[in-house]
């Protein structure tokens, strides 16, 4: 349009030799050309024909939204302009709020911190009103002012310990929070007015900038990942085009943590909003959602950090489960892959979890894993841990576990009778002991011609390993008879003669 306008121009052989010192490049009628030869008003033309081009594209690209060109200065105050200039100011004061200072020196530019904070303050008020236009130049300056504020890199970690060994130290508040938790309030503003137009917004809420918020969720400010939760929760909910790039990227996130770093601030907020959008998925679950289940949550039991984010965590997987019960094998099957050897506080909220479980899971699922699940819980019992022995003779309280048990007494009670006799000769703890007694009771009362077979079974095993370890005790022995055996040296003319004596040693 441009070259189109430029080209009716009149073509002149020479210029003119001066300019108006106020830019609008008028000359005087009497100026001649180098050559001597007079021409008159041809730059007055020129000026006309150049304003006709600056109007126009001043429609295509309204100065709103061109920095410096705001028709509106931005100290204004909203109530001392009109309605019709209101949304001017609105894109002015944003375009102020895009300075940055520096916090760490409480000291430096305190009127300028003021200045923008009541800007912000502003900002805020005016959009809790209703009188903001949310046009795409509005929206453009928002999310500009939000990414100079936000989006930004937080120093590396230095972490002595995992975050579970260190849970009770002080959180890290950010100095400049003052400023930011203004921004992050008008942002989840504007996203919540019911004005915004999705469509319209997603040209600058894009996949990037999502992205980038999503990072944010590392901040050791505890409030700043609040602010991000609210967000983040709105953003699923406003933007229905972003929700697979949204759990794409969350994935990601836990994945990375999971198995590379298992170091990251926000993976309980991040849990806490998927609580809500795992309630809403639709019925059949999707493949892409089983595969966030068994890829994404469960491998995050595996990092030594899981009692920050457990509740959460365990919450996200029951809601899964609730949607299709066939998953609570799955959960559990992995459960015992990732189970804690060493870590007493991991194995009591594993088993916490596990009875949660237990209490949704059908009986054809259960028959598919109570095997491994028992030999596991039979370790627990015998645990020298007294805090996750006693939790898991617990289970035996939950009247859903008993009943798994009941109908599939032939198979678990060989499992968890052997563990219960170990327990009552061996263990150390008293309120342990009591428990055991307690468990043996329960399964007499349940059926106890099977406990009786268990037992005797159990004494049969026991007196033939102890055959078998007197049989390994002397075989040993000869072996260390044999091993110090000293041959006698004969002298070389009689070697001959004697045969030395041979030690037969049989297993």
């Amino acid at each position: 349009m441009l070259k189109q306008i430029l080209a009716k121009l009149p073509r002149k052989s020479s210029k003119c030799d001066s300019f108006d010192t106020s830019g609008s490049n008028s000359c005087n009628n009497t100026t001649n050309s180098g050559n001597g030869i007079p021409f008159t008003n041809s730059c007055t033309v020129i000026a006309t024909r150049l304003n006709v081009v600056k109007r126009m594209s001043t429609a295509i690209f309204p100065t709103s939204i061109v920095a410096g060109n705001e028709s509106v200065a931005p100290h204004v105050p909203f109530k001392d302009v009109s309605n019709g200039e209101k949304q001017s100011l609105f894109i002015s004061k944003l375009n102020l709020c895009c300075s940055i200072y520096d916090f760490n020196d409480p000291d430096k530019d305190l009127t300028e911190k003021d200045l923008k904070r009541q800007v912000l303050l502003e900002l805020n008020d005016f959009v809790a009103s209703g009188s903001a236009r949310f046009t795409e130049s509005a929206i453009a300056a928002v999310c500009k002012m939000c990414a100079v504020n936000l989006f930004r890199t937080f120093p590396p970690k230095s972490y002595l310990s995992a975050r579970s060994e260190s849970e009770d130290e002080e959180p890290m508040f950010d100095p400049a929070w003052c400023h930011l938790q203004l921004v992050y309030d008008l942002f989840l503003s504007v996203i919540s007015q019911s004005s915004l137009d999705a469509k319209v917004a997603k040209k600058h809420v894009d996949h990037s900038f999502i992205l980038k918020l999503l990072n944010l969720f590392d901040s050791e400010d505890p409030r700043e990942r609040e602010c991000l939760k609210s967000i983040l929760h709105r953003l699923y909910g406003k933007f229905m085009m972003h929700r697979p790039s949204i759990r794409k990227a969350v994935s990601n996130i836990f994945y990375r943590f999971a198995f590379e770093t298992e170091r990251h601030n926000g993976i309980a907020e991040l849990l806490e909003v998927f609580g809500s959008v795992i309630s809403g998925f639709a019925l059949p679950l999707k493949e892409e959602h089983r595969s966030f289940f068994s890829r994404a949550l469960i491998p995050l039991h595996k990092p030594k950090s899981l009692g920050v984010y457990h509740q959460q965590l365990a919450y996200c997987v029951v809601q899964f489960i609730e949607k299709e019960q066939n998953l609570a094998s799955v959960a559990i099957t992995r459960l015992l892959r990732y189970w804690p050897v060493t870590s007493s506080q991991k194995q009591l909220m594993f088993i916490s979890e596990l009875e949660e479980l237990l209490e949704m899971i059908s009986v054809a699922e259960f028959e598919k894993i109570m095997v491994p699940l028992f030999r596991r819980i039979g370790y627990c019992l015998n645990s020298s841990h007294f805090q996750v022995a006693e939790r898991a003779h617990f289970l035996w309280n939950n009247d859903n576990v008993l009943n798994l048990v009941m109908h599939n007494r032939h198979v678990i009670m060989p499992i968890i009778v052997s563990a219960l006799e170990r327990n009552s000769q061996n263990h150390w703890n008293k309120a342990v002991l009591n428990l055991t007694q307690n468990v043996r009771k329960v399964f007499s009362e349940m059926d106890e011609e099977l406990v009786l077979h268990c037992q005797s079974k159990l004494e049969e095993e026991n007196s033939k390993s102890n055959v078998a370890a007197e049989r390994r005790r002397l075989t040993w022995e000869r072996l260390e008879i044999a091993a110090n055996y000293q041959p006698v040296t004969m002298p070389s003319n009689i070697s001959g003669l004697v045969k030395p004596a041979t030690c037969l040693v049989s297993c």
